[in-house]
């Protein structure tokens, strides 16, 4: 895969953001570039200045996993970015081979899966893919993400109705934040599985219509999205901190399980407890009505 641009623009990006301080150099009166130089990097990573040009104009393919390593550490990536890295290496590599594809549009969760989550009845869990899909949840989880579901297009995606949908500048209240991670995510993603053109797609389709998509794609920012804590601003119960969690699958690779909770006596945790019976009642209202075998009418 011809990688090239993605590599030069997220080494330039990266050397931009090292401040000589930052590395024990000098910064000097006459510096004409952001950050460090090529000749600096070339020196903290112990390659040639040549070489160094060389891998930044995208010709990444064949690095060593050494010089690689060297590289991360030169321009102080974190362990998000040093993987994007060798992502990005071995994508270009001659020899590498595409994943296994898996249509978000086709997979269905084992039966097994969908018993887990169904179990998780205090707060929300949900499993989606690198590309923001929704492809499994718990009844919390379809009622938490109510408006995202409701959105036209299966499966439901994150990233569309991040930048899409109006509503949800009042779900995530630190918007930019939130718009910020779920770039991260994707661009995280297009580092690890280069051939999925469900992916390039979506990527498409938000550079297209959301400007502001486009300006946080261009700065090439990866992330791991782990744990943390999270404030949502629900329209039917109202604001909720919670906790989250993302387990990585081991049994199908490339997804993840997300669980929220809120923490215990907390008004959050009240707010969820109202969004459960608020999901419970929905579900009601909306099953078809039992027969009364009692007054059926006989079948013949």
């Amino acid at each position: 895969m011809d990688n090239r641009a993605e590599v030069r623009e997220f080494l330039t990006s990266r050397r931009a953001k090292v401040e000589p301080k930052d590395v024990g150099l000098p910064a000097g009166t006459n510096r004409r570039v952001e950050g460090l130089r090529r000749s600096e990097v070339a020196t903290l990573a112990g390659v040639s200045v040549e070489y160094y040009t060389k891998l930044e104009r995208g010709a990444i393919s064949g690095a060593s996993p050494e010089v690689l390593d060297c590289l991360a550490k030169a321009l102080r990536l974190d362990d998000a970015e040093r993987a994007y890295l060798f992502d990005l290496a071995h994508a270009a590599s001659p020899v590498a081979r595409p994943p296994r594809k898996r249509s978000p549009r086709s997979w269905t969760p084992h039966p097994s899966l969908q018993w887990t989550l169904d179990t998780v009845t205090a707060g929300p869990a949900f499993v989606r893919n690198g590309r923001m899909d929704l492809l499994a949840a718990n009844a919390l989880g379809r009622a938490f993400y109510r408006d995202a579901y409701d959105m036209p297009g299966r499966p439901p995606n994150l990233a569309r109705f991040m930048f899409l949908d109006r509503r949800s500048d009042d779900f995530y209240p630190d918007w930019d934040a939130f718009a910020e991670i779920t770039v991260s995510i994707l661009r995280t993603e297009a580092g690890r599985d280069p051939h999925n053109k469900e992916l390039h797609d979506l990527i498409g389709e938000l550079s297209t219509r959301s400007e502001e998509f486009r300006r946080l794609w261009g700065a090439h920012d990866v992330r791991h999205h782990g744990t943390g804590f999270k404030t949502f601003r629900h329209s039917v119960v109202g604001e909720m901190t919670l906790a989250y969690e993302g387990l990585d699958m081991e049994s199908e690779p490339g997804l993840t399980l997300t669980i929220y909770a809120a923490e215990p006596g907390s008004p959050s945790a009240e707010r969820m407890q109202l969004l459960a019976s608020w999901a419970a009642s929905e579900a009601s209202e909306a099953a078809p009505p039992v027969a009364d075998e009692q007054h059926a009418r006989p079948h013949g």
